[in-house]
């Protein structure tokens, strides 16, 4: 086609005016700029979302089953049932409370959470999170004269305690005598510390057997839910399997999936992706402002070219299609340049990890870098659309020429 060669002859052929092929040059480093902007900064996006999700399933299961009305008494053979269920991989029961635990040095409130070392270890993945010591030496025997508990890393610093030594847990719901309640007081001893990388979960955590916190609370056999973990493949459709759980538990139970309790804080993260894709295409779209300006400034001089080319016979949709070509051509380069330069510099921070972010803020230490496909497909058909809308007006302009006009 005649029309590509010469597009190309005008893309390299020197202006009268260099200003054209300068802003030509601009048009093109712009939209590489913004490309390689938005595929950076959604990668860092997807790594955060990740990250944190990662962070807060190594505390929390993939789904939570409990019962309308309270706790359940037969909590093993509820287990026993959701453990039938396609795509269940583990299920442990557990104990929560609200307790304060003291040391020499201090006080701090605290979530008791009482867990079965037998069953829990694939489930709330501590045992990946555990610093000192291993869930196995938490006290399964209720007869236990110093029961033992493991704490978060910055919770043992706020009360200057580490393993080994001793620490009170006092729960305010203790048995009511004439002289008021009065609270309950249990010695532990530090048997391991954790740490997840969340300070809220490091700060608020505490661990012991069920069994103990079944003793200390003074609720008898029962426990507060079922945590359960699905196969990684069914991760996103927790939901799901925690209804298949509910079909075959009865109606008495509810099914709480990851995905539903932590809703608004990841609807945030989706949202300010959104933002800031919009914001950064703000930037394409001033290197597609200029592509219209080089391509309006080129047809004007190349009007006695144009009417050239058109009283030789050449149509005004073929004119229209130089143009278009040639603005394609700096769209193309723009935006490969763009994807390549954009997922270089993500590899590149990918594997240095040369950019540290502080714990106390942050659930991770480095920037997190997580390129997503779709995301790269979706930015490069955005830039090449935008830019090839912005061909548009020049190249009809182009088209609409007229020979008697210019030549006369």
């Amino acid at each position: 086609m005649y029309e590509w060669f010469i597009s190309l002859r005008y893309l390299r052929a020197k202006h009268k005016h260099g200003f054209i092929s300068l802003i030509s040059l601009i048009s093109v480093a712009g939209i590489t700029v913004g490309v390689i902007a938005l595929i950076v900064v959604l990668a860092v996006y997807s790594g955060f979302t990740d990250g944190l999700r990662d962070q807060i399933l190594g505390v929390n299961s993939h789904l939570i089953i409990q019962r309308f009305g309270g706790s359940i008494p037969e909590y093993n053979n509820v287990r026993e049932q959701i453990l039938t269920v396609k795509d269940v991989t583990g299920a442990t029961p557990y104990l929560y409370a609200q307790t304060l635990v003291s040391s020499a040095h201090g006080g701090n409130g605290v979530v008791l959470r009482g867990i079965d070392p037998m069953t829990a270890e694939n489930v709330v993945g501590l045992s990946r999170q555990m610093i000192s010591g291993t869930i196995n030496q938490l006290d399964q025997e209720s007869d236990a004269r110093i029961p033992t508990i493991i704490l978060g890393k910055v919770l043992a610093s706020d009360l200057r305690v580490g393993v080994g030594d001793k620490v009170r847990l006092i729960s305010p719901s203790g048995p009511l005598t004439p002289m008021g309640v009065i609270p309950k007081i249990k010695t532990c001893l530090i048997s391991g510390l954790f740490e997840t990388g969340m300070y809220e979960y490091d700060a608020t955590l505490a661990y012991m057997s069920l069994v103990n916190v079944q003793n200390f609370l003074g609720e008898g056999d029962i426990a507060h839910g079922i945590e359960v973990t699905v196969k990684e493949s069914a991760l996103d459709n927790a939901d799901k399997v925690g209804a298949d759980v509910i079909k075959r538990l009865g109606a008495n139970y509810l099914a709480k999936d990851w995905m539903s309790m932590n809703r608004n804080l990841f609807a945030a993260f989706k949202l300010e992706k959104i933002g800031m894709f919009i914001c950064l295409t703000l930037i394409i779209l001033v290197a597609a402002l200029n592509i219209i300006s080089a391509l309006i400034m080129v047809v004007m001089e190349k009007s006695r070219d144009i009417a050239i080319l058109k009283s030789m016979g050449a149509t005004s949709a073929s004119i229209m299609r130089i143009f278009f070509l040639q603005g394609a051509v700096i769209a193309g380069t723009g935006t490969t340049l763009g994807v390549l330069g954009g997922l270089g510099l993500c590899e590149l921070l990918s594997r240095y990890k040369f950019i540290e972010l502080p714990s106390n803020v942050y659930p991770m230490t480095t920037l997190p870098i997580k390129v997503l496909p779709m995301d790269v497909t979706i930015i490069a058909v955005a830039s090449i659309v935008i830019t090839l809308l912005a061909t548009l007006y020049p190249s009809w302009k182009a088209s609409q020429v007229q020979p008697a006009e210019v030549l006369s």
